[in-house]
């Protein structure tokens, strides 16, 4: 049951409770602390920090302050949205232990008001100057004082051993960074991957405020930097910095709806401009830009060092199999992120049998695939279930039912629906160390996959074990002759599909789990992970 908390001294009460159960032997796993401090507002960019900490820590703390001291004048501090209610259902679901949310005069503030900073009387801490010059803090005075300050506060609150911070804010994350280095605080700063809706918009909490022709619009800013992306790697150290910057604005220039205020080139983490760019530099190419009345942010890192990403298991086969199973307790196992696949496409499927529409109309159906918000929480170490959320619904249950699994074939099936969500897939794998299950992972969603598995089981085992999950759910179940047959058919559907049919892969290694118990297979999976990734 998540803990809302509002002043410090219950939060810090809380706090020690915990450890004090730890020392005595209580609670299991090393005590460990995880922060994810926010303003709120959460959307699924705060949910990948959140999932983050909660897989590498026992207890995990959401704050959530919207600090008008990072609010400059005729910003939009008054407007910023604020929905403690839905943020906290949102942290329930998520696994999240602790909310800390307080008042204006418990973080020390005496005045709200962000024109009136002077009133705040607090001790204000100043990140070094160079840092805060440069990008966002020419436009936004003050903007990172009023970070770092009430970020030092939360930390020195809470004393986190590690706290999470998105990526998509590279400015902030460096300067909080060489402030918690500068301070010698016992505390690790993670930086998570930028999230991305679908077109490769970066989720912001702003991002509402966009109408649909600014989303449209606003998709062009990522576009800028993948360009110069390209620009950066097919020039290697021949090119200059203007060039890399030129490809961008080149691109936006076309572009006149979109106000850009800066598209900068600096070091990643000092944040000084970049003057020549070697096989060493580790840079970022930050961009801000006016679309209306809204201010988005983003950036991409350019690096010519190459660093292994961590490996993926991808774990194939056909419905039944055990494959969400064995995925849950192999991630477990090897301490590595779990996605299931087959929950975004039974959700997909949920979302357009509620819609009442046929489900051969591919148009809407992509239509709905393209508007549906979809939220996995998986948490192998707590041991709790996956939790899926469907634009804020949770529908864990319902997508199981035998409806949703009687169609989910055929959406599966729609090339529109599928480059959604691999687009959604690959972007969540892209820096490795995760395992995920579906029927394409291995031959079409991440064919460089490190580890591949092709799990099956005989048509009549599957039937067994799904009769007993529809028991166990309190649902009717059918007669195993009658799952036999469907299964079978699901098989031959999902094996003759145009679009990335159910194949095992030539490097795959085929494990069939009749006879089998679930812990003879997630061994033999560990085991084979191991082996390769000891003997590349």
């Amino acid at each position: 049951m998540i803990q809302l908390f509002t002043t410090i001294a219950s939060l810090r009460n809380y706090l020690n409770t915990h450890k004090l159960k730890q020392s005595l032997g209580q609670s299991s796993g090393q005590m460990s602390v995880g922060l994810v401090p926010t303003m709120g507002a959460l959307h699924i960019g705060h949910l990948s920090l959140i999932d983050r900490a909660r897989t590498e820590n026992v207890c995990v703390v959401v704050s959530i302050f919207v600090n008008p001291l990072q609010f400059g004048v005729g910003e939009d501090f008054e407007k910023y949205p604020r929905t403690l209610e839905g943020d906290l259902q949102i942290c329930e679901t998520a696994g999240v232990d602790a909310v800390f949310a307080p008042n204006m005069e418990e973080m020390g503030i005496i005045n709200a008001d962000s024109d009136a900073k002077s009133d705040a009387k607090l001790t204000e801490v100043i990140p070094p100057l160079e840092m805060m010059d440069t990008m966002c803090g020419r436009s936004r005075i003050g903007h990172f004082q009023g970070v770092a300050t009430i970020v030092t506060k939360l930390l020195n609150i809470v004393q986190p051993d590690r706290a999470y911070f998105g990526c998509k804010d590279g400015q902030q994350l460096a300067i909080i960074r060489q402030l918690v280095n500068d301070l010698n605080m016992p505390v690790e700063i993670v930086g998570c991957p930028t999230v991305r809706e679908p077109s490769g918009l970066a989720c912001s909490s702003r991002n509402q405020y966009l109408s649909a022709s600014d989303r449209v619009l606003a998709v062009h800013i990522y576009q800028s930097l993948l360009q110069a992306r390209q620009q950066f790697f097919l020039c290697y150290e021949l090119c200059l910095p203007s060039q890399i910057i030129g490809a961008a604005q080149n691109y936006l220039n076309k572009l006149p709806e979109i106000n850009l205020e800066y598209i900068e080139l600096v070091d990643a983490k000092t944040l000084q401009p970049c003057t020549q760019i070697t096989s060493e530099s580790e840079l970022m190419l930050a961009i801000a830009a006016r679309i209306g009345n809204t201010r988005l942010i983003d950036n991409i890192l350019l690096s010519h060092t190459i660093t292994p990403r961590k490996p993926i298991i991808a774990i194939d086969g056909p419905a039944g199999a055990g494959k969400s199973t064995v995925t849950k307790q192999v991630a477990n196992k090897l301490g590595l992120l779990f996605l299931d696949t087959g929950a975004m496409y039974r959700s997909v499927t949920l979302a357009v049998l509620r819609e009442g529409i046929d489900l051969r109309d591919r148009d809407k159906v992509r239509e709905i695939a393209a508007k549906s918000k979809i939220q996995l929480f998986a948490n192998p170490i707590a041991g709790k279930p996956m939790q899926v959320l469907l634009n804020g619904e949770d529908v864990t249950t319902e997508i199981r039912t035998p409806e949703v699994t009687a169609n989910v074939s055929s959406i599966a099936a729609q090339a529109g629906v599928r480059e959604i969500l691999v687009k959604q897939q690959q972007m969540i794998g892209q820096t490795g160390g995760v395992v995920m299950e579906g029927r394409d992972i291995g031959t079409h969603v991440f064919p460089d996959a490190e580890v591949k598995i092709f799990l099956t089981a005989s048509a009549g085992e599957r039937a067994k074990r799904r009769q007993a999950d529809l028991i166990a759910q309190g649902q009717v179940a059918p007669d195993l002759a009658t799952l036999e047959r469907e299964i079978q058919e699901r098989d031959r559907k999902d094996s003759t599909r145009d679009h990335s049919p159910l194949v095992k892969s030539e490097d795959a290694t085929l494990v069939n789990t009749d006879g089998l118990s679930i812990e003879e297979v997630v061994a033999a999976i560990v085991n084979l992970y191991e082996q390769k990734v000891q003997n590349p």
